[in-house]
């Protein structure tokens, strides 16, 4: 099997676990807020993902604590799977770490901006079919 398969793979299965965490854990949430319009599952699951994200890359930075297969199954399938928006805060936690304020600026308000506007624009693209 090739190293890209066999990452690939890695990712997936990681993919697969945080993706079914992230169901049970906004299921969890849910049950404590069944009334509320506010998506406190979803903010949840985003905290607890960039959290776990810091600690893991904090470990990687300071003791070097995973190996390659090992990152790519953590960071890049299980919490990618579990949420996407753990990547995004700890690529712009880097870019304010290496004083490139203006990327992390921009990262910040282009992902804001263009998911908001690509979210209503698909939205509005399905309901005029």
């Amino acid at each position: 099997m090739g190293a890209t398969l066999r990452q690939a793979l890695l990712v997936g299965a990681g993919g697969f676990l945080g993706s079914a965490f992230r169901f049970l854990a906004g299921g969890f949430v849910h049950r404590f807020t069944p009334a509320s319009t506010f998506p406190y599952g979803t903010l949840t699951v985003n905290v607890l993902g960039c959290l776990a994200i810091g600690f893991l890359g904090g470990m990687l930075e300071v003791r070097q604590a995973l190996g390659p297969g090992e990152r790519l199954f953590l960071i890049v399938g299980v919490l990618g799977g579990f949420t996407t928006f753990s990547s995004f805060a700890y690529e712009t936690l880097g870019l304010v770490h290496g004083a490139d304020f203006g990327r992390a600026l921009a990262n910040v308000g282009a992902s804001l901006i263009l998911g908001l506007s690509a979210a209503w624009l698909g939205y509005a693209a399905a309901q005029a079919l």
